[in-house]
């Protein structure tokens, strides 16, 4: 099916596809005439009978073109080879912009009968002109056809050359009963965003009765069309993304409104939700296939920006990575290698506003960082309009009426638009929970369907992103019991990885990890994920854990649960051996949990392994969980340590490469080994340089702060 993009081609001049520039510049004279009139037929046949909705006018005109050009052509083809090999060369040239004709009124034609009904509408001036320079360039090719050159019949040359009239006094023809409807959808946009909901009967009559969408199937694929098109949209086409994207949510409300809630969509949302995903990524990139420009991406963290910052050489990166390169020691530029002038910080406001307007045509969710300046914020506030807005609140609230009183199947249908809703903005976050869709939620918890499960855990998920919501969930009676249960007994791999990610996300608040380590089986829930789980899954698992390992009332909780165990078995996963370090790093920080990893018999050579082989901040938070064993785990732990081959070679070379505080714990391990009476025989030749690095080392230091592990949520 035609895009957008390709129409917006078309009007600039642009060949649409490479088949257009497979124009027969090498046929004969007579397979050039034989291939043109072969297209011709065929396309006239093809659109002949078609009902075109809308551009009814343009569309048969068009076509009655191009049953004249197909006289033209098979009159020639049939005046033998003879009178076709002597044909003027500028008949043949003619001949030849003839076929990109042909195939670009194809492209619009197919275009006009494809694609969808309210994307026609909104696209009615532009389309209408698409047929207008189809129309000129006839029109410039027939007079520059030499007709009077030519054999033809008294007949065919008569038509030509009325249609040679004709076409030079078409003017532009846009539709007015068409051009209304589209006044009237834009005249539902400004109701909503004066924030009044259209009447009910009007939006019967605009979408049942004169757009002739009966059905919610129908609806469906309406939206999903609208959706394509922002997926795939070019800015200098109208309407803008943001206004596309309000026009979406108007289409979605009337969906539920005039359709209710068919239950035979309760089979579409199972075949069409689980979409892989490739883990955790940055906070709030919803899963998509979308590529990222390069240009919205750090240098160093290879994330989509956030908040990006412009150095003393001119290069720009996200604050956080370019801030996190600074306090490592370094002073130069990551990306040029000149040293830095000043580490000043400069927003990119331009950039940033146009990750902003990327994200937001994307449907990819941004919220800026709380250190973002207000004029940022205002800027992205503006971008999803207020109709957009008003129009999900609407459709919000006759969803949870559906959550609260409808059908099984309708609750289901109902909990996955809710999960759609709460997927992208905080806007949509914080009024769904508002208007109480946690409780009803919650009851889906334990559906015996799949799909309800699924949903509603997602759901939660989608909503616990934000702040204030995280609160209403803790606070609803017996809702973090239900999403343990989803995690301990899903009746679905993704609905148990939700959960977890779920739990991580709820446990980024410092007071509630003790209520999750502390609700049944949560921790050993999550620590079986990490055991026996999918990537992702261990993924969200690992995360989770890590969370809950900052409060240092659970340690006691985690050694019980089997959770030290598990992480220690996750040092050799690439893929989560970085948190399962930095959790692992604050457990040993205690007594009780140095002696529960002194006991694992992999875990000193996992740590060591990962300072050979592991991430910048896997090394460092390996080096830091052995100096706190050693700290921690008495004079048999410290030995143990102390006896791990290699060790000595890895510490020099962190004490040299590594990252600031990687460099700090390194020299903090090599001082706590000179104090050991065999320190000579395995390090006599470092203490020098040990020393030496330690003396700009902090002995005491917020140990949390020193373990370093990338923290972010997926957007279901």
């Amino acid at each position: 099916m035609a895009t957008a993009a390709i129409f917006s081609s078309l009007r600039r001049r642009r060949s649409p596809s490479l088949e257009a520039f497979l124009a027969p510049v090498d046929l004969t004279e007579v397979t050039l005439v034989q291939t043109l009139a072969a297209i011709s037929s065929e396309l006239v046949s093809c659109f002949s009978n078609k009902v075109f909705f809308f551009q009814r006018r343009n569309s048969r005109c068009l076509i009655r073109k191009m049953e004249i050009f197909v006289l033209l052509l098979e009159c020639l083809r049939d005046s033998g080879s003879g009178s076709i090999s002597s044909l003027p060369s500028t008949a043949i040239l003619c001949l030849k912009e003839l076929y990109l004709l042909l195939y670009r009124s194809k492209i619009l034609l197919d275009y006009c009968a494809q694609s969808s009904k309210l994307w026609l509408l909104l696209q009615n001036h532009s389309i209408s002109g698409h047929f207008h320079d189809l129309n000129q360039e006839i029109s410039t090719l027939l007079d520059v056809f030499p007709i009077k050159d030519v054999e033809l019949s008294d007949d065919v040359r008569e038509q030509v050359e009325l249609l040679q009239k004709q076409a030079r006094k078409a003017k532009l023809y846009v539709d007015k009963s068409d051009e209304n409807l589209r006044v009237r959808f834009y005249s539902f946009l400004n109701e909503f965003e004066n924030g009044r909901i259209p009447n009910h009967e009007d939006l019967r009559l605009f979408f049942v009765d004169r757009l002739g969408i009966r059905d919610a199937k129908s609806c469906r694929s309406e939206i999903e069309f609208l959706e394509e098109q922002i997926v795939n949209h070019e800015g200098d086409i109208e309407p803008t993304a943001s206004v596309l994207n309000g026009f979406v949510a108007i289409t979605r409300y009337c969906r539920f409104l005039l359709f209710g809630f068919d239950e035979d969509e309760v089979q579409f949302s199972s075949g069409n939700q689980k979409k892989p995903r490739k883990g955790l990524i940055t906070r709030e990139i919803a899963d998509t296939f979308i590529t990222i420009p390069k240009d919205f991406c750090c240098p160093i963290s290879l994330d989509l920006m956030r908040d990006p910052v412009i150095i003393s050489t001119g290069q720009t990166y996200d604050r956080s990575s370019i801030s996190r390169w600074m306090e490592e020691g370094h002073c130069t530029c990551p990306k040029t290698g000149q040293m830095l002038i000043h580490t000043r910080l400069v927003p990119n406001r331009a950039l940033r506003n146009l990750i902003v307007q990327w994200c937001t045509a994307h449907g990819v969710p941004y919220d800026p960082p709380e250190t973002t300046d207000a004029s940022a914020e205002s800027f992205a506030a503006a971008l999803p309009i207020k109709a957009a807005t008003e129009a999900n609140r609407a459709t919000a609230r006759l969803l949870i009426q559906q959550l609260a009183n409808g059908s099984q199947g309708a609750q289901t249908i109902a909990a996955r638009e809710i999960r759609l809703l709460a997927k992208t903005g905080k806007e949509n976050r914080a009024f769904i929970a508002e208007a109480g869709a946690i409780p009803h939620l919650l009851n889906l918890l334990s559906s015996s369907s799949t799909v309800a499960q699924e949903n509603s855990v997602t759901a939660m998920l989608n909503l616990s992103i934000y702040d204030k919501n995280k609160s209403r969930i803790m606070d609803e009676d017996g809702c973090l019991r239900s999403i343990v249960e989803v995690l301990r007994f899903g009746l679905t791999t993704e609905a148990k990885e939700n959960a977890a990610a779920t739990l991580f996300s709820l446990s980024a608040v410092h007071d509630y990890k003790k209520r999750i380590a502390d609700e049944g089986a949560a921790v050993e829930a999550l620590a079986g994920l990490l055991r026996t789980g999918t990537p992702r899954g261990k993924k969200d698992a690992v995360t989770a854990l890590f969370n809950l390992s900052t409060h240092t009332e659970n340690c006691a909780r985690m050694i019980e649960a089997g959770a030290v165990t598990a992480l220690v078995r996750a040092l050799e996963n690439e893929g989560v051996a970085e948190e399962a370090a930095g959790a692992l790093a604050l457990i040993v920080r205690q007594p009780i949990g140095a002696e529960a990893v002194g006991k694992e018999e992999t875990a000193v050579a996992g740590l060591i392994s990962m300072m050979r082989c592991g991430t910048p901040r896997g090394k460092e938070n390996a080096v830091a969980a052995l100096l706190e064993l050693c700290r921690s785990g008495g004079a048999a732990a410290t030995e143990r340590v102390l006896k791990a081959p290699a060790l000595a070679g890895l510490l020099q070379v962190l004490l040299f490469t590594g990252t600031k505080r990687a460099r700090r714990k390194a020299a903090s391990l090599a001082r706590v080994f000179q104090r050991c009476e065999h320190a000579s025989l395995h390090f006599g030749g470092l203490g020098v340089g040990y020393a030496f690095a330690g003396n700009s080392a902090t002995n005491n230091s917020s140990f949390t702060g020193d373990v370093s592990v990338p923290m972010s949520i997926s957007v279901l």
